[in-house]
C-alpha cells in the first residue's frame, strides 16, 4: 500500500462551521461583513482582515473559549477517520488559516491529540485580540498560513498527498496535492477551473474511499 499523507483544513472541514466566522458574528460590533467581503475578493490579506476585525471585538478569552466549547461541533466521522488513519499508518496534518486557540480548544473538548497543526496564533491580552502569522509566505501575503508552502515542505517524496478542504484559503494548496476532497467554495472553484476533485459531504465519504483502495 502506498504511503499516504493527509493535509486537512480545520474550519468548516473538521468543524461543522467556520469558527472564525462564528466568533466574529457573535463578538464583533460593527461592519465586519465589509472586511470579510474584501478578504474573499483578495483585496486584503488574512492578517489585515483579522487585525481590523479584532478592533470591533468585545469579548474576553474565557468568553471566547466558552462560546467555542458550547457552539462548535466536529464532523461526526472525523474521529473514526483519524483512528483508521492511525491503524493504517497514514499521516495527518491540519493546515489552518484560522487560529491555534480555536483548534486547541476544540481538540481538547473532543479528546483529540497527537495531530500536528499549523495555524495563525491568536494573541489575547485582556479584551484585546491580535494575530501573528507564523506560517505566512514570503512571496504571497494573501493568507496568514500558506498551506501550499507547508504541503510542499511536509509531504514526503514517496507519499501520495491528499488534501481535504472547503474554502478560499485551501485553493492553492489543494492544487499541489495528488488527490483532492472538496466541498463548498473550494469545490466550486476547482470545478470552474476544470481541476479534478472528489466531492464529499463528510469524513465518512473519505473513509469509504480509503477502504476501497
Amino acid at each position: 500500500m502506498a504511503k499516504i499523507v493527509f493535509f486537512i483544513d480545520f474550519d468548516g472541514t473538521v468543524t461543522d462551521k467556520d469558527t472564525c466566522l462564528a466568533m466574529t458574528e457573535v463578538f464583533a460590533r460593527g461592519n465586519w461583513q465589509e472586511l470579510e467581503l474584501k478578504w474573499q475578493k483578495g483585496e486584503i490579506s488574512t492578517e489585515e482582515c483579522a487585525r481590523e476585525t479584532f478592533k470591533l471585538f468585545d469579548t474576553s478569552e474565557q468568553e471566547l473559549k466558552n462560546f467555542l466549547l458550547e457552539n462548535i461541533k466536529i464532523d461526526d466521522h472525523f474521529i473514526d477517520f483519524v483512528e483508521f488513519c492511525r491503524q493504517m499508518g497514514y499521516e495527518i496534518y491540519i493546515l489552518s488559516d484560522g487560529y491555534d486557540f480555536n483548534i486547541e480548544t476544540i481538540f481538547v473538548k473532543y479528546g483529540i491529540s497527537g495531530i500536528p497543526y499549523f495555524a495563525n496564533k491568536l494573541v489575547i491580552e485582556g479584551m484585546r485580540f491580535d494575530i501573528e502569522c507564523t506560517y505566512s509566505s514570503k512571496t504571497c501575503p494573501q493568507c496568514g498560513t500558506c498551506k501550499a508552502d507547508l504541503l510542499e515542505k511536509l509531504k514526503p517524496a514517496d507519499a501520495i498527498s491528499i488534501y481535504v478542504g472547503d474554502g478560499y484559503s485551501d485553493i492553492c494548496a489543494a492544487k499541489k496535492a495528488d488527490v483532492i476532497f472538496a466541498k463548498g467554495v473550494l469545490l466550486s472553484h476547482l470545478r470552474q477551473e476544470g481541476t479534478p476533485a472528489i466531492a464529499y459531504s463528510d469524513f465518512s465519504d473519505i473513509l469509504k474511499w480509503l477502504k476501497r483502495q
